[in-house]
């Protein structure tokens, strides 16, 4: 039986293939279309999923939609009703198009699958709704290695809820607890996002990568003002700073009143008041998840815990999961936003509406999450020489000396193989890899080949039997989505005025002899790399290793700013022709910078809106 997931029309629109409940294929249709956080109906990520399992349409069984649209209305109507009339701009622009598009999304969702597939099957008949944190939910349990476990869902909001509890055990899911709109920890953390300049369900990242160059001055002023914080980790909001429920703007004249000034404006210089922000909604952030991660953990006895919702994907709060040691385990969905609706809705098509058995493991499915397309070497030649650009083929093994030694050289690689990554990290099939020890490397990969802010933090791709020499950290992380410190034995000594500095001053000082990955509080956002799912990544860090004694190498995701990270070799060629990499190693062949003589620079100014 094959299940077809979806999540769309919200942002980060994916596609998902179940076969017998083993997930097959998974991409967010970004990737195809070239579009940032594309939200709309994910045609592409459709056709590929079908492709990848070399499937017809009729053999598809089901397509389970990750929400119920009923239920966002009824959300959306009601907090119109109770906020009256304030709100009514936005009530006003907002319905048309419900009344026009969502509200009959099922029909809706035929049509596009009639027109992305064909008519000849009856797509209203085999069509199926899940509820957002549900599908969140599932979406962390059923791929995690756990046969029972809690589970953590936070986000902006669902259909009504924005956080929940949730039991798993074999088969099932049950959500226990829920918190409900406008009530929401995603949104407050994006409140945040808004004020201090940077892109709501974009940007949020930035705040959190921000966060560590500031002073958490503000926590109290959130705590006190803002955001009511029971023992148990629930929490309420005080709607009369924000905006988010009714208007068109996040904050409003009260919240800017609170915090002594009107936002950011966009691309502005950041000051110390900026990232004392960010550090302290970032402080909050984590003191509502332990705390609710203490309760669940006391209410429920479970050893293990899931996480997913958009608030997962805050490495810095997960780290702090794992080093007060909350949960004995912990697993992270690494598409753990909206795109990972996609497969969640699936995976509860597959469980609990056809009541199928989970078979017994102890391993994780998601098959390192490299569930993207991928592409052979005659599909890659015929695109370098469409492009015009200089090349060399090689074997494997001088392929892998080729590249390390490229590493070892200071020279930055963009390093496309294999399946596409399936969620928001580059884990080694679409990254861009360079030496952690070279100190400038931070802000050369920032400001020269990702052309965005040189405060954001890379990390590192470590052998996973060699993190604990380096971090102060012991475990798997494959999703790149803990943060753990740089062990002490490996930290430089900074003075006393290097210590002294401010904000973004701090980044120019080495802090390890890892500089290029070491955050300004020593923390680094880990990838244990173990080559059970990327073998050919692995050798290449081994490598690495074997040339200069270091276990790790630099990654951060193959594409500039504004750009979704790469998908195929024409993209792939776009992008190292758009920006000053050193080399582009891809499949098996090999394209030197140095190299390419009259070949056009791809253009990226305007092409993207910023992040």
């Amino acid at each position: 039986m094959y299940i077809l997931g979806i999540s769309a029309f919200y942002h980060d629109s994916a596609a998902c293939l179940l076969q017998h409940g083993q997930i097959l294929a998974a991409a967010q249709e970004e990737r195809f279309t070239r579009v940032k956080h594309d939200p709309s109906f994910p045609a592409s990520a459709v056709q590929y999923c079908l492709a990848e399992a070399g499937i017809s349409p009729a053999d598809i069984s089901a397509v389970a939609f990750y929400e119920k649209p009923f239920l966002k209305f009824e959300r959306l109507l009601e907090t119109y009703l109770a906020f009256a009339p304030r709100g009514f701009k936005s009530f006003s622009s907002a319905m048309p198009v419900w009344v026009k598009e969502k509200l009959f999304q099922k029909q809706i969702l035929v049509k596009h699958l009639s027109q992305t597939l064909g008519n000849t099957v009856n797509w209203e008949n085999r069509l199926l709704f899940s509820e957002h944190h549900l599908s969140h939910a599932a979406s962390a349990f059923y791929p995690s290695p756990f046969e029972d476990a809690a589970i953590l869902t936070i986000d902006g909001v669902g259909e009504w809820t924005t956080t929940s509890w949730a039991l798993g055990s074999g088969s099932s899911v049950s959500v226990e607890k829920e918190i409900h709109f406008p009530h929401s920890l995603g949104l407050l953390y994006s409140a945040f996002t808004y004020y201090t300049g940077f892109k709501v369900n974009s940007g949020e990242y930035k705040v959190m990568g921000l966060a560590p160059y500031g002073v958490p001055r503000y926590a109290n002023l959130i705590t006190d003002n803002l955001l009511n914080i029971a023992d148990d980790g629930s929490y309420q909001i005080d709607m009369t700073y924000f905006d988010y429920a009714t208007g068109l703007t996040m904050t409003n004249e009260k919240f800017h009143s609170l915090f002594g000034g009107l936002p950011r404006s966009p691309e502005s210089v950041l000051t110390q008041r900026d990232m004392d922000l960010a550090a302290s909604v970032q402080k909050v952030t984590e003191e509502v998840v332990i705390r609710i991660a203490n309760n669940i953990a006391q209410e429920t006895n479970k050893k293990n815990l899931c996480l997913a919702g958009g608030v997962a994907l805050n490495c810095v709060a997960n780290g702090r999961l794992v080093r007060e040691k909350v949960f004995e385990n912990i697993w992270i969905q690494p598409a753990a936003g909206d795109a990972g609706g996609a497969l969640g809705a699936a995976l509860c098509a597959w469980y609990l509406h056809f009541g199928m058995e989970r078979a017994s493991s102890s391993a994780d499915t998601m098959l390192g999450s490299y569930l993207g397309p991928s592409f052979d070497d005659d599909e890659i030649l015929k695109q370098l020489e469409s492009s015009g650009l200089a090349y060399h083929k090689l074997d494997d093994e001088p392929f892998i000396d080729a590249v390390a030694q490229a590493l070892a050289s200071d020279q930055a690689v963009g390093w496309m193989q294999g399946r596409m990554e399936f969620g928001p990290r580059a884990l080694g099939a679409r990254s861009i890899i360079a030496n952690p020890r070279s100190p400038d490397m931070q802000k050369k990969l920032n400001l020269k080949v990702k052309y965005r802010e040189s405060f954001r933090p890379f990390a590192p791709s470590v052998l996973r039997e060699h993190v604990a020499d380096w971090f102060e950290y012991d475990g798997d992380s494959p999703y790149m989505l803990l943060v753990a410190d740089v062990a002490k034995d490996k930290r430089l000594q900074v003075s006393n005025s290097e210590d002294a500095l401010f904000g973004i001053d701090k980044l120019n000082v080495p802090r390890s002899e890892v500089p290029a990955i070491t955050h300004v509080d020593y923390s680094a956002r880990i990838q244990t790399v173990d080559g059970v799912t990327n073998s050919r990544y692995r050798a290449l860090i081994a490598k690495f290793y074997e040339k200069t004694k270091i276990p790790m190498l630099v990654n951060t995701s193959f594409n500039v700013r504004g750009e979704p990270i790469v998908c195929s070799p024409a993209d792939a060629i776009k992008c190292f022709m758009g920006t000053e990499l050193d080399m582009l190693a891809i499949g098996n062949f090999i394209v030197y910078r140095e190299e390419q003589v009259n070949v056009p620079r791809s253009k990226y100014d305007h092409e993207y809106e910023l992040d």
